[in-house]
C-alpha cells in the first residue's frame, strides 16, 4: 500500500513499557565514566532465532498504522486502543484523537488479523492514516507514525510507504529514533520497483512477499534492498463486514513478520531492534547454519601475522 503524497476508543491512556536506557546524558562519547556507569540489562535472545517454549505475543504492544481496524472482527478480536489522525481544514493543524469509527477500507483489518493469527496474545492498537480509497497524505502518515513512536509501542506495523521524497529525511530521522528507543518498525516494501520510504531505511525491518505455500515460512534476502520475505501472495485475510478475502501484496507479508517480532519479544522482552533482525535472519528458512569446528585443523596454531613485515 502506498500513500499518494499525498473499534473502540481506549479506556485508559497508553502505558509505555519499561525500557533499559544506556545511561542518562550519554551522547557522542563516554568521558569520565566507565562500563559500570552505563549498565544495560540484556537478553541474549533465542537460539537460532526461535524462542523456546510458548511465545504467543503476550505482553507485547503492536500498533497498526493503516486504515483503521474493524471493531470486533472475529479474526481480529478486541483492540486495546484505536486512534485517527485528523487534519483541520482551516488551520492545517494535525492531531491524533481516539476514535470508534473502525476501518475505512479493509486494509488495516487485514493486517491486524494476520498479526493476531501469528501472535494471538499480543495487544493490538490502531492508528488510522488512510482514507476510503486506500490513500492518504504524507503529512498524515508522518503524524501517525510519529505518534506511534512517541507512545513507545514495541512493534509498529507499517504496510504503507510514500513516494514523496520531501518526506524522506524526516522519515529517516523518525525511523532512527524508533530504532534506538526499541520500537521496531516493520515496513512494507513497495509492490513495484519505485523509490519509496521508509522501508528503504536500515533502521526498519523491511518486508516483501514470497510465493511459497507454507504460511509459516519467512526468508532472508541476501540481495538488498528488502531484507525479508513473508507469506503475502494469495493469502486469506479478514476484511470488512466480518468476512474474509484472498489477496496478494507485500502489505500482507509485513504483518506476518511483525507478528513474529511480537512472538520473539514475548519470550525475550529486552531484545533490541538489532537483535530482532538477527533473530529473523537466523530463523529464516533459507539460512543454513555451518557447524563450528571443535578444534583447529592440524598444523594450524591460530597465529596471525602481518605480511607487510619482513
Amino acid at each position: 500500500m502506498t500513500t499518494t503524497e499525498p473499534a473502540q476508543a481506549p479506556s485508559e491512556p497508553v502505558r509505555p513499557r519499561a525500557r533499559t536506557a544506556p545511561g542518562q546524558g550519554l551522547t557522542w562519547s563516554l568521558r569520565g565514566r566507565g562500563p559500570a556507569d552505563v549498565p544495560v540489562l540484556a537478553d541474549a535472545g533465542p537460539p537460532l532465532g526461535r524462542p523456546a517454549g510458548p511465545a504467543t505475543g503476550r505482553g507485547v504492544r503492536v500498533c497498526v498504522v493503516d486504515s483503521g481496524v474493524e471493531r470486533d472482527h472475529p479474526l481480529v478480536g478486541p483492540l486495546a486502543g484505536s486512534w485517527v489522525v485528523v487534519k483541520d481544514g482551516e488551520s492545517g493543524g494535525i492531531t491524533v484523537e481516539p476514535t470508534t469509527t473502525g476501518d475505512t477500507c479493509g486494509h488495516g483489518t487485514a493486517c491486524a488479523g494476520i498479526i493476531r493469527r501469528t501472535a494471538p496474545e499480543c495487544e493490538i492498537h490502531s492508528v488510522r492514516v488512510l482514507g476510503e480509497r486506500f490513500s492518504g497524505t504524507g503529512d498524515i502518515l508522518m503524524a501517525g507514525l510519529r505518534w506511534a513512536v512517541e507512545q513507545r509501542f514495541d512493534v509498529v506495523n507499517l504496510s504503507l510507504s510514500t513516494t514523496r521524497t520531501r518526506f524522506a529525511q524526516e522519515l529517516h530521522s523518525l525511523a532512527d529514533s524508533a530504532y534506538f528507543a526499541r520500537t521496531v518498525i516493520v515496513a512494507s516494501a513497495h509492490n513495484t520497483p519505485v523509490e519509496s520510504f521508509p522501508w528503504r531505511f536500515a533502521s526498519v525491518i523491511s518486508v516483501g512477499s514470497h510465493q511459497e505455500d507454507d504460511p509459516e515460512l519467512h526468508l532472508y534476502n541476501p540481495d538488498p534492498p528488502v531484507e525479508f520475505f513473508g507469506p503475502g501472495q494469495n493469502v486469506t485475510v479478514p476484511w470488512l463486514g466480518g468476512r474474509t478475502i484472498r489477496t496478494t501484496g507485500n502489505s500482507f507479508a509485513t504483518p506476518y513478520v511483525a507478528g513474529l517480532c511480537a512472538r520473539v519479544l514475548s519470550a525475550h522482552p529486552r531484545m533490541t531492534a538489532f537483535q530482532l533482525k538477527n533473530a529473523l535472519y537466523l530463523s529464516a528458512a533459507n539460512v543454513r547454519h555451518a557447524p563450528r569446528p571443535s578444534s583447529p585443523p592440524a598444523g594450524d596454531t591460530g597465529d596471525t601475522r602481518d605480511d607487510s613485515e619482513n
